[in-house]
């Protein structure tokens, strides 16, 4: 794989070259300042300011401002309709949907997107806002593209079992290979890629990423192994070959599962409860100076 083939998938790249055919987005470049604030694993602290105190101390926590960004980010989250989802040019923050109020990656304001991405071990740096739209996970679905061929189709949400599929495979299979032809194909910057879409309740195919045709990317039902190897997959003819899960038995546990904390810990690192904080900060504080003493007696 080429450095340009990575680049070339930069959301930034591509979004103006099929912005017809995907979901209405805008892009805003990170601040140095935001980015690092971003990539800090201090407290985890999106919004407002937290004090608390003991029979010693007291403690105060502010949130960092910024407020030319917050301004731009705001205009950008009205001028489309007020709910967006964040993505950054590589990724979106998927794995961190749990720490939400809604468990849903749909903000409203800049601490909504802020709260996702610290909690998100997925990002990188530039920022882009999508539209909010409803997105039902048995809509999507990733295409494997070898010089400019449609080789392999997968259900993108392999964990689990989509009735509405397995009853319309033929249909999903055809609609997605007509926008293929019609409006990616030989449009793109490279000829090995994959491509992510979202099939609606109306049939219509939207564009939603796309990815460098090689192991950085998921290979989902198949394997890269036969996605490369010029071997039956890539040799056939008239359709691609279309995987997606048959039953209820072979539903899996989802990716993001191991992302996932306790929801003590989410409501430790929001501030949600803040006497379980102001507990957990004194167990901290007792506990370090039992380690003090320890290491202050004599042995």
């Amino acid at each position: 794989m080429k450095k340009e083939q990575v680049v070339h998938c930069q959301f930034s790249v591509w979004y103006p070259i099929f912005k017809k055919h995907t979901i209405k987005s805008l892009i805003l470049p990170l601040p140095q300042n935001v980015i690092d604030y971003l990539l800090d694993d201090g407290t985890l602290v999106v919004s407002g300011r937290y004090e608390w105190s003991d029979d010693e101390t007291t403690t105060t926590v502010t949130a960092p401002e910024f407020p030319d960004f917050t301004s731009k980010v705001l205009e950008a989250i009205n001028a489309l309709g007020g709910r967006v989802f964040p993505k950054l040019n590589w990724s979106a923050p998927r794995d961190a949907n749990w720490i939400a109020l809604n468990s849903s990656l749909q903000c409203h304001s800049l601490s909504d997107i802020f709260l996702l991405f610290k909690s998100s071990d997925f990002i990188t740096h530039d920022l882009t806002q999508p539209k909010w739209s409803e997105l039902i996970p048995g809509g999507e679905f990733r295409c494997f593209v070898k010089e400019n061929k449609l080789i392999a189709i997968s259900q993108r949400d392999y964990t689990q079992f989509y009735q509405h599929i397995l009853k319309q495979e033929e249909q999903t299979c055809q609609a997605i290979q007509e926008f293929f032809s019609q409006h990616i194909q030989y449009n793109f910057l490279d000829e090995d890629f994959v491509f992510d879409v979202y099939r609606d309740s109306q049939g219509r195919v939207w564009l939603i990423d796309l990815n460098p045709f090689g192991e950085v990317t998921d290979s989902l039902l198949f394997t890269w192994e036969e996605l490369t190897s010029g071997g039956e997959i890539s040799q056939q003819q008239e359709c691609p070959a279309f995987r997606y899960t048959t039953s209820e038995v072979t539903v899996q546990p989802s990716p993001c599962l191991s992302y996932r904390i306790p929801r003590d810990f989410v409501d430790l690192s929001t501030g949600e409860d803040a006497y379980k904080l102001i507990d957990f900060l004194k167990l901290k504080k007792s506990e370090q100076e039992e380690s003090d003493e320890e290491e202050s007696s004599p042995q």
